[in-house]
């Protein structure tokens, strides 16, 4: 079941990503959520809708949260559950066309099985699951050095770092620099190819899901800013890091 799956998302992923990239030639309808830098598209519903057809085709008795149109909340993890990011970092989709991402995660009771992040405009594929590994393409990735705050960059959400919430600025600064890309896929990419040694945003469910299940293959810790288990239920404070910088975050900056 599991290779079958997999083949399957990887499929549906590259459908959705040729999708999104001849959409990119034709005028899009954008309009705002929840305020004019909260953006949604046709596109993103459309590559929803896509993606949540494959799935009830295959697997009808399966759960779906997902972002867009009626599916953006839970009873609960209990069983199988999919949760799809049709296209992360929507701002940079309609403002840059680039440095946006569809994500797709496998969750059973629970537990992250299978994590999918798809960077569409570099076709960068990185994806695996509890006991396959991490993979950028067919290339399995090694785990990332245990760095410290000081010796690495650290991807931060840009609101976060100029309000210095929770600290941001003072965690920013302790690191070897700030990179700011404004999708979550992207950074969690830079994290798992060791470039990057934590992220610190505000993020929903679909922005994180497939991300925690290569994160914990590589022994990443994660939590909300405050250190509580993610509730998988609206937006929270997010850090994700090496054992060492997410401890150093922790004690240095946060547990004052």
């Amino acid at each position: 079941m599991t290779e079958k799956m997999i083949t399957e998302i990887k499929g549906w992923m590259q459908e959705a990503a040729v999708f999104i990239k001849t959409s990119l030639s034709t005028e899009m309808a954008v309009s705002q959520k929840s305020g004019r830098t909260d953006l949604v598209t046709n596109v993103d519903e459309e590559t929803q809708a896509l993606l949540i057809k494959k799935i009830k085709e295959q697997y009808p008795a399966d759960k779906i949260l997902a972002e867009e149109k009626g599916y953006s909340t839970i009873d609960s993890l209990a069983g199988r559950v999919w949760i799809i990011d049709p296209i992360d970092g929507t701002m940079n989709f309609v403002m840059e066309q680039e440095n946006f991402c569809i994500m797709i995660a496998v969750f059973e009771d629970g537990i992250g099985k299978l994590g999918f992040i798809y960077d569409v405009m570099k076709d960068e594929l990185c994806w695996g699951g509890k006991g396959i590994g991490v993979f950028l393409g067919e290339q399995k990735l090694i785990q990332p050095q245990n760095l410290g705050l000081s010796a690495g960059l650290l991807g931060m959400n840009a609101y976060m770092f100029g309000e210095d919430i929770h600290c941001a600025r003072e965690i920013g600064h302790a690191s070897m620099g700030v990179r700011v890309s404004g999708c979550a896929g992207i950074e969690l990419i830079a994290m798992l190819k060791g470039n990057h040694i934590g992220y610190v945003s505000n993020l929903s469910p679909w922005d994180y899901a497939a991300g925690l299940v290569l994160l914990e293959e590589f022994n990443f810790l994660y939590s909300t800013i405050e250190g509580e288990d993610l509730s998988f239920s609206g937006r929270e404070y997010f850090l994700a890091a090496t054992p060492k910088a997410y401890n150093e975050i922790r004690t240095k900056f946060l547990d004052k």
